[in-house]
């Protein structure tokens, strides 16, 4: 599955936000999550339908969309 079938966004759902695959989870909720200190097991154990490479995935993109902060 690719970035663009991992993070969805429409207006009908979650008011437009993105999402996760259409799942009514926004990105912003799963990133507050793992912000938070919660684990990804933990994130996945609450949240069966999600899927490991879901938030690692995301993770990667805000990451990379980050400026090195080191320099």
């Amino acid at each position: 599955m690719n970035q663009s079938e991992r993070i969805t966004m429409d207006p009908e759902i979650c008011h437009g936000k993105p999402t996760v695959r259409g799942l009514r989870y926004t990105v912003e909720s799963i990133l507050e999550l793992l912000s938070s200190g919660m684990a990804v097991e933990e994130i996945l154990a609450d949240y069966e339908d999600l899927e490991r490479e879901d938030i690692f995935r995301r993770v990667r993109l805000r990451q990379a969309s980050q400026p090195d902060k080191a320099h």
